[in-house]
Formats: structure tokens, C-alpha cells, sequence
């Protein structure tokens, strides 16, 4: 049976990856922020938070789709975490980046415990490695970002390309997560096990 939130979670995954690539290209070499020139006369910083609210609220609506399922509620606050975020960037106000950091720090670990369960469920099965990485690599951006936040990594003044690096690597590694849950509910038949589908909590 094909879950109906897979084309939530497959818009999550396209949605964080723009906002990744938009990352990687909003400075100019000179560290100047480019990303203007591409937006129809909107500020980068509005257009980033519109992107990041829009994944907030498909992740919300893909968690609500689901919410009797196990540990859906933890996509759910990915999701306003996420739009409280993209709220933050759209004011265009000054935010520092231990700030921004702060907001991810959340959606890492959120995410991370969500793989984690997810994991839990198929123990004994050959995807359960899979999530368990992704719950590993989540947890390290939650570590990095945690950093940032309490100063144990030092930062480039901002905005550098240190910073814009982080945040899309860390939305490039979500798109990867959201879209391998999408594929999961869209095509459970091709399950390494029978029972994996069942299993697994829905996305």
C-alpha cells in the first residue's frame, strides 16, 4: 500500500535541497551576498525564510498526515522549528549565526531521534543500518551546530562561507533523508524484507 504522505516528504526533500544549493551560491567570491540578483527584486534573506518556512510546513503537514503513527510528533516540531526559523529570517533583522545555529541544533536532534526509532523498528533487517547512519551523521551536525552555539568552534565574521557552508550542507543531508523516506513510502513493495514496511514508522 502506498502511504499518501510520500509526496509531502518527497517536496520536503526537493525544498531543502534548493535551499542547499542556494547556500552554496549566495556569496560571490569577494564574500559578497549575490543571491539578490536571482530573486525578482526580494531581499536574499526573504527569500530564504519564504523557502524555509514552505519545508517547515510540509514537514508539519507530513508529520499531522501521520500523527498516529509513532514518533510522527517529531517531524512535527522539525517542522516548526524550521518555520519559527524561517519567520526569524524573513524579518530581516540582524541574526547571529549561534542563533540560526541554535534553531538547526533542534531540527537535527529531532530528526536524528526520529531515524533512530525508525531504526529501532526494523532491527534485524538490512535497512536498519541505513538509519542508524543517518541518525549518526544527524546528530553530528546537532554536535557541530551545538559548537557554534556554545563557542567551542570558532566562527569567521559573518556572512562568511563558513556559515552558508554549514547550513547547506546540513539541508543537503536532510533533502537526501526526506527524499529516501518518500521513496520508502512510495514503493514498499521493493522492501528488502516483507515485514519492513510495516514496520517502519510512517514518515
Amino acid at each position: 500500500m502506498i502511504h499518501k504522505s510520500w509526496w509531502l516528504l518527497a517536496l520536503c526533500g526537493v525544498l531543502n535541497a534548493i535551499f542547499s544549493i542556494m547556500m552554496f551560491l549566495v556569496l560571490s567570491p569577494d564574500g559578497s551576498i549575490t543571491l539578490r540578483r536571482f530573486i525578482y527584486g526580494r531581499s536574499a534573506a526573504e527569500q530564504v525564510g519564504m523557502l524555509a518556512l514552505a519545508i517547515g510546513a510540509c514537514t508539519v503537514a507530513a508529520g499531522i498526515w501521520k500523527l498516529r503513527k509513532s514518533n510522527s510528533w517529531l517531524l512535527v516540531l522539525n517542522g516548526l522549528v524550521c518555520s519559527a526559523l524561517g519567520l526569524l529570517v524573513r524579518s530581516n533583522r540582524p541574526i547571529a549565526f549561534r542563533t540560526v545555529a541554535l534553531f538547526i541544533v533542534v531540527m537535527a536532534v529531532s530528526i536524528g531521534v526520529y531515524e533512530l526509532a525508525a531504526a529501532r523498528a526494523l532491527r534485524g533487517y538490512v535497512e536498519e543500518w541505513l538509519l542508524d547512519t543517518a541518525a549518526i551523521v544527524s546528530l553530528g551536525f546537532a554536535l557541530a551546530f551545538l559548537a557554534f552555539v556554545l563557542r567551542w568552534l570558532k566562527l569567521e565574521p559573518s556572512p562568511s562561507a563558513q556559515t552558508f557552508n554549514w547550513l547547506g550542507s546540513y539541508f543537503g543531508f536532510s533533502a537526501i533523508c526526506m527524499l529516501w523516506f518518500a521513496f520508502r513510502e512510495f514503493k514498499p513493495k521493493i522492501a528488502l524484507h516483507p515485514k519492513a514496511n510495516s514496520a517502519l514508522p510512517a514518515s
